[in-house]
């Protein structure tokens, strides 16, 4: 499966992958391979159903240097737990050093190959050089995070012949593993894990907000305990800067435990080491509570979660339900209205299950029509709502829970023009509100705490071009932004660090791509945990809605049916709430689950759901 295919600990069981097995196929890793001649591209493994484990057959007697390089790397597609196939492809001492784990290389098809039998064509009898080369499109690093990654592909593969039995084998080779993409999607799925933001709570009763961290597990391969050791090993390095655990450090599977499965009851038992044995009920129910969101990520098959000492006492046990009182979890916060602007470019609204049309006016001051908005975004407690003038110049923040009058503008930009004034602005759990100034001689990305609060304006180190749009996730700790430059708009996601080490106050640092192939992004939303719905244009191509990862990659399944001239679009963490845009052909209008556009209504603009 995705990450944030199931959304979290309400999930619908058919969105979920069942990670059981169900037969075995051989790979024969013996295919015919010259010794030389012209670069050739290895078979990449035909993609089998996903309830298939793949094996790798070792390397026959006598086999030729060019299939002893054909049948390792078929063996890296493989689903063998430990590489242990591969291994017998290798010397002894090769085999001793070579780390698989250590990253995954995605190329665009499987590795090309070619044999260098040295200057002049002489070669030694018994060793041989294999060139492995091929167009490298991701990178997944020893904490299984993903990363897009162009460029060229060139590794080495050097064999020897054993004096004594004559066989081929590879003795010095690069660490890790790699294939083409294809094999990669059938042999690895993305899975969200879950931490806790730092320093930050919602609610009257404080309680951590969760923040998923997108890994990449081989799915056929005890994907399960996996992720659970995942978990326990702490989150990505790009993401641990803004998150905690709550597992005491050191915590670990205890020595011995072999695959984790749920009982008969959806029950995970996970035996912790001692580091665990001293986290009260407080810390305990949190631990339960990041793995049971995750667990939940991977599979429908587990509703509750014990933890369990090193001497099998029950540390604390965390069914779903109670999960949901622990922390706060966007993809289970499902929004109670759909928000947008009605012809009268006043805030409306329809309940966000209703498959009515009919909208009424928002309490308060952004709904009476005293003044017409651009754009809006509603607080995610629903309570106070954000809107931008007609004219792009000021940003208004106003109560939907009473009338009232609407007081001075908090933010005013100087933008000539209304293109570069004031962006839609976004909320996230905490209240706060963020909003971009496109103003080409200050632009400005601003923060609002509590959305009433001083503005700051929000440091980009390392960024170049302008921010054109921003959208928060809910859990305050990620961005997503449209970045323009040289006349090609970029997706990108960045780290929001609160006050970094240089106390120059809240940044967002470490930007990475999101949608790397797309040149022009029209519209975009948060459209899950770790996921975002996107509009935009590849070069020389149409435009398309797409789903993409918050790291670059691609989610199983497919794009939303294709909607022209779309300008606008929202989305909820909860999965379960249509997909809604606005379209200058149809107006405002709705993508329930399994059914095809609806529309909303034809004079209308900017919707939102709260966020």
């Amino acid at each position: 499966m995705g990450a944030d295919r199931v959304g979290g600990v309400r999930r619908r069981p058919g969105r979920a992958a069942a990670y059981a097995v169900c037969g075995a196929v051989l790979l024969a890793g013996c295919a015919s391979m010259p010794d030389s001649g012209d670069l050739r591209d290895v078979e990449s493994t035909p993609r089998q159903d996903t309830q298939v484990r793949v094996f790798a057959m070792p390397p026959q007697e006598n086999a030729a240097p060019g299939e002893i390089v054909q049948g390792f790397l078929e063996a890296l597609t493989s689903d063998d737990p430990g590489y242990d196939t591969a291994r017998k492809y290798l010397t002894s001492a090769a085999a001793r050093k070579w780390r698989p784990e250590q990253s995954t290389t995605v190329l665009a098809d499987a590795p090309s190959t070619v044999a260098d039998h040295g200057a002049g064509g002489r070669e030694d009898p018994g060793s041989l050089t294999y060139t492995l080369a091929g167009s490298r499109v991701a990178t997944v690093d020893a904490q299984q995070a993903y990363a897009p990654s162009e460029g060229a592909y060139t590794k080495r593969l050097h064999l020897t012949r054993d004096a004594k039995s004559g066989q081929w084998r590879i003795d010095a080779l690069p660490q890790g593993v790699v294939m083409g993409k294809s094999d990669f999607q059938r042999n690895y799925t993305s899975v969200n894990k879950y931490y806790f933001a730092s320093h930050t709570s919602v609610g009257e009763d404080g309680q951590p907000v969760a923040v998923a961290d997108p890994v990449y597990l081989r799915k056929r391969v005890d994907p399960m305990t996996q992720v659970v050791r995942s978990v326990l090993n702490g989150p990505t390095s790009w993401l641990g800067p803004v998150v905690r655990s709550s597992f005491p450090k050191g915590t670990a599977l205890r020595k011995g435990v072999g695959a984790l499965t749920p009982d008969d009851q959806n029950r995970l038992t996970v035996p912790l080491n001692d580091k665990a044995a001293g986290a009260g009920a407080a810390q305990c129910a949190e631990m339960a509570t990041q793995l049971l969101f995750t667990l939940q990520n991977l599979t429908p098959t587990v509703d509750t979660v014990e933890l369990q000492g090193p001497d099998d006492r029950t540390l604390c046990d965390l069914t779903e339900d109670r999960a949901e009182t622990v922390a706060w979890h966007g993809a289970v916060k499902g929004p109670d209205y759909l928000y947008f602007l009605d012809d009268k470019h006043r805030l409306v609204r329809i309940a966000g299950t209703s498959t009515s049309t009919t909208a009424v006016p928002v309490p308060g001051p952004l709904g009476d029509g005293s003044k017409e908005f651009a754009s809006v975004a509603v607080a995610r407690d629903e309570r106070s709502a954000a809107g931008v003038s007609s004219d792009g110049k000021s940003l208004y923040v106003a109560s939907l829970m009473s009338d009232g009058s609407l007081d001075a503008p908090l933010v005013t930009s100087k933008g000539a023009a209304k293109a570069d004034r004031l962006a839609t602005p976004s909320w996230d759990a905490r209240g706060d509100l963020w909003v971009v100034d496109r103003d080409p001689g200050d632009p400005r990305l601003l923060l609002l705490e509590q959305g009433t609060g001083k503005v700051q304006t929000v440091r980009t180190p390392g960024l170049s071009g302008h921010i054109k749009d921003v959208r928060v996730a809910a859990d305050g700790v990620r961005m997503a932004l449209v970045v323009e430059e040289g006349g090609r708009q970029s997706l990108l996601v960045g780290r929001i660090e609160r006050d970094d080490r240089s106390g120059q106050g809240p940044a967002v640092l470490q930007l990475r791509s999101a949608a790397p192939g797309l040149e022009e992004v029209a519209a975009m939303s948060w459209a899950g945990d770790g996921r975002l719905v996107v509009v935009g244009r590849e070069q020389g191509g149409v435009q398309q809605m797409r789903y993409v990862q918050v790291d670059g990659s691609a989610p199983e399944g497919g794009a939303p049916a294709a909607l022209t001239g779309v300008k606008a679009i929202t989305a909820s963490e909860d999965d379960r709430v249509p997909l809604v845009a606005y379209s200058e052909d149809d107006g405002i209008v709705r993508l329930p689950s399994g059914a095809q556009w609806q529309k909303v209504v034809k004079d209308g603009s900017a919707p939102i759901y709260p966020g």
